[in-house]
């Protein structure tokens, strides 16, 4: 799975993926994983006298097997309805005769079978006849040594270095004769092999270690047969791991209730309902729910300025949209409404966090412009960028001017971009340069808590006297901290709060109304519904009459 910028590429994972996801959500009978990858396997027996184990050829044989029926799947009939997967499916290369002979020769349990051999056979026929006779004498000599108190009445045999021993105590070990092969850590138990079983558990070790020599000898035998077909074999796994890691991506997808968006090999984005992944799973875990992103982003809006209280989303909001939007350009469904639309970009330009580097002599600061740096020289408007706190880590006012002169930069080449700040130069130049919007992470004055929702269109406030009440800061320090920054500046705060207040009002009531609309919609197309049937009951009734 890699990053890709090219349109045709990324829109044709994007439909086997969503062709899977709709196999799994309609139950259909598609052969159900058995895909092993033996690359390495089948490149190490190309040398003459190497074998595959017993494993591995049980894993080959099923791999093999669900390629055909994976090809059996894709009938005519499903070429409409997954034409995708169908034009993989069909180019499939199938190897039966590999499947029946190593279906002959291994086992359901990847065990060879006892008929893989005439030889093998007899040889496993002598060692059930060998153990059963063991087993009987040792049952003889338990009984007998138990009748005499040499051992206890619950005493049962035990097996040491492959042999079947009786467990006996230091003060009885010269009553039973054979060979000592053990004793316990405490020294309380002696392991002793009776002198009347030792020929046959030698046979028994004899038989074995034929039996395994029979086994390579049957194992180099069915290599050799598949060596041949080496050079098919690596290429087939290619498209067979197709299947597999589509199928991975649609069970993904199915997790995080992703959709087939719609794409277009230009530069847009414009998302409804988008959630980041790993929040959205994490929370889940713990029966919570993710708040959803609506997005929109086009040649004549390009730059989103985020702005709000700290710990209000703004950064998850930003991280939203870099792994939404990679996720789509590797191929993965994005978990969005299905109205979405998606565009392509040929770079994804990402500077999150602290990167000081003490080796380096990089403080947070100059690691920061080294990337604006790169921004600036390489963006453009194919370029995705997101920054968060831009223009943090130094002196405010020289910060804030040289973030907005980097500002003006990036927008003039036409990046697309989300960017988070807390800077108040920053959203007044977004206000006022066409390009950039401003967007606010909305917060709830009354309970004084962050409701992780972006509302676009006006600039957020930082909410920092209202936290500072919250925390208990003395009032005569905020009263002090208000006559530093001037009432006007607090004042604007809290009319961004009243915007944000009234904007949020009448979102809910046109969402009201259309909810509204829609029941009336209902009720409009049943009632011309029922309207027609009574016309033609009526045009019935006056035809028989």
């Amino acid at each position: 799975m890699k990053f890709s910028s090219n349109y045709e590429e990324i829109k044709s994972q994007l439909l086997q993926t969503n062709e899977f996801l709709c196999i799994l959500n309609s139950n259909e009978d598609f052969p159900n994983g058995n895909i092993h990858d033996l690359q390495a396997e089948l490149k190490r027996i190309k040398t003459a006298g190497t074998y595959l184990t017993e494993s591995e050829l049980y894993r080959l044989g099923q791999t093999l097997a669900s390629a055909i029926e994976i090809h059996s799947f894709f009938t005519e009939e499903r070429k409409a309805r997954y034409p995708e997967l169908w034009k993989i499916g069909i180019t499939l290369s199938l190897f039966p005769e590999i499947v029946e002979l190593i279906s002959h020769t291994v086992d359901k349990y990847g065990e060879i079978k006892d008929n893989a051999s005439p030889e093998l056979f007899d040889l496993r026929k002598s060692l059930i006849s060998a153990t059963s006779r063991m087993n009987g004498a040792m049952q003889r000599i338990l009984s007998q040594y138990k009748q005499e108190g040499i051992l206890d009445k619950d005493t049962n045999p035990a097996i040491r270095d492959g042999r079947l021993v009786i467990p006996v105590s230091p003060m009885n070990k010269r009553k039973v004769k054979g060979i000592v092969h053990d004793e316990s850590a405490t020294g309380k138990t002696i392991f002793i092999e009776p002198e009347e079983i030792v020929e046959t558990n030698n046979r028994i070790r004899e038989i074995e270690a034929e039996i395994r020599r029979e086994i390579i000898r049957i194992l180099i035998e069915v290599t050799s047969r598949i060596r041949p077909k080496i050079d098919e074999l690596l290429p087939f796994y290619s498209i067979i791991g197709i299947f597999d890691f589509v199928r991975a991506k649609a069970l993904f997808a199915q997790e995080i209730d992703a959709s087939m968006p719609h794409l277009a090999d230009t530069q847009e984005i414009e998302w409804y309902n988008a959630r980041h992944p790993i929040l959205q799973v994490a929370l889940g875990k713990v029966g919570k729910s993710v708040v959803p992103l609506n997005i929109k982003l086009d040649k004549h809006t390009h730059i989103l300025l985020i702005s709000g209280p700290n710990a209000g989303g703004k950064s998850v909001c930003l991280k939203t949209v870099g792994i939404v939007q990679y996720m789509l350009q590797c191929g993965i469904l994005p978990p969005v409404y299905s109205n979405s639309h998606f565009g392509i970009f040929n770079d994804l330009f990402i500077d999150i966090g602290d990167e000081q580097s003490i080796e380096n002599e990089l403080s947070t600061y100059s690691s920061h412009l080294s990337n604006m740096k790169y921004f600036m020289q390489h963006g453009n408007g194919k370029s995705l960028i997101l920054i968060d706190e831009f223009g943090g880590g130094t002196e405010p006012q020289i910060g804030g001017a040289i973030a907005q002169a980097i500002l003006k930069k990036l927008n003039d080449a036409g990046v697309f971009g989300v960017i988070t700040t807390h800077y108040q130069n920053l959203k007044n130049f977004a206000n006022e340069t066409q390009g950039i919007v401003n967007g606010a992470m909305l917060y709830d004055r009354h309970l004084m808590q962050p409701l992780f929702q972006l509302s676009v269109g006006n600039p957020g406030s930082s909410f920092a006297i209202e936290i500072a009440k919250k925390i208990g800061i003395p009032a005569d320090v905020l009263d002090y901290a208000t006559d530093i920054v001037g009432s006007d500046y607090i004042n604007m705060d809290k009319y961004l709060l009243d915007i944000a207040r009234d904007r949020r009002y009448w979102e809910n009531k046109r969402q009201d109304i259309r909810v509204e609309r829609k029941k009336l919609e209902k009720i409009i197309e049943k009632y011309e519904s029922d309207l027609q049937k009574l016309i033609a009951e009526r045009k019935e009734i006056i035809k028989e009459a």
